[in-house]
C-alpha cells in the first residue's frame, strides 16, 4: 500500500550547504524558524515560548539506498548498519530533533533554538517533548 507524507511546513535556516550542518543540534547548530503551511497553522496555535518540541523533518538530500555507512561520516569508523546511526542517508530520511521554542514570530512562524538542518528542509511533524 502506497502512503504519502504531507509536509506541514519548512525550516528557514542560515545553513545552506550540507557541509555546514553540524551532526547534532548540540554541536553549535544555529537558531531556525519553522514556517507552518496555512492549512496547518491552527494545529500549532497552542505552542508557547520555552516549550520543548520534537521535530520530524524529511532530509530530502539523503541518499535513500544506503544500508551501511561510516558513523559521523568518519571513514576510519567501521561500516555500520544505517539503522544503528543518525545518518541522514537511509531508506526513509526522517530527521528527529529536540528543540526549544525561542519565540512565536507571527502566526505560523516559530523560532527555535539549535536546529541542524538545511534551509528549506521539509517539516513533517511536531510533537511536544513530554
Amino acid at each position: 500500500m502506497e502512503q504519502t507524507i504531507k509536509y506541514i511546513g519548512f525550516v528557514h535556516s542560515s545553513l545552506s550547504r550540507m557541509e555546514d550542518c553540524p551532526k547534532l543540534e548540540s554541536e553549535n547548530a544555529p537558531e531556525a524558524t519553522l514556517k507552518i503551511l496555512p492549512e496547518f497553522v491552527e494545529g500549532v496555535k497552542d505552542i508557547k515560548p520555552g516549550q520543548e518540541l520534537i521535530l520530524f523533518t524529511w532530509l530530502h538530500f539523503g541518499e535513500r539506498t544506503t544500508i551501511k555507512c561510516h558513523p559521523r561520516d568518519n571513514p576510519e569508523s567501521p561500516l555500520t548498519g544505517v539503522f544503528s546511526t543518525r545518518s541522514p542517508d537511509r531508506p526513509n530520511p526522517i530527521g528527529i530533533h529536540v528543540v526549544k521554542v525561542v519565540s512565536i514570530v507571527d502566526k505560523g512562524l516559530i523560532k527555535v533554538d539549535s536546529l541542524e538542518v538545511l534551509d528549506q528542509t521539509p517539516l513533517i511533524d511536531i510533537k511536544p517533548l513530554l
